[in-house]
């Protein structure tokens, strides 16, 4: 796998943990110092947002498999020219 797409899946896992945690964080703690309806609102945001960073990474990994795939069921003819070599 790429350098490039390792790193932004584990960016994305980080940025998922910190969404969790911040919004267990407004859920415990939040409702005694904001009004509900902004709590409750800040609480489905960044449990969305942290499903979706545990998503992603799910999603590019399996594009990048589908796409590792097909390079391999090509052949060499898919990685350069027509009689196989790079240019």
């Amino acid at each position: 796998m790429d350098d490039r797409l390792r790193k932004r899946i584990m960016l994305f896992h980080a940025a998922g943990v910190l969404n969790i945690f911040l919004g267990l964080y407004v859920l415990i703690e939040g409702f005694n110092f904001l009004p509900q309806d902004t709590a409750t609102t800040l609480v489905i945001f960044f449990l969305a947002f942290g499903a979706v960073d545990f998503y992603m990474p799910y999603a590019l990994r399996k594009k990048w498999e589908e796409q590792e795939r097909a390079r391999r069921s090509a052949g060499p003819a898919a990685a350069g020219n027509e009689d196989g070599s790079r240019k």
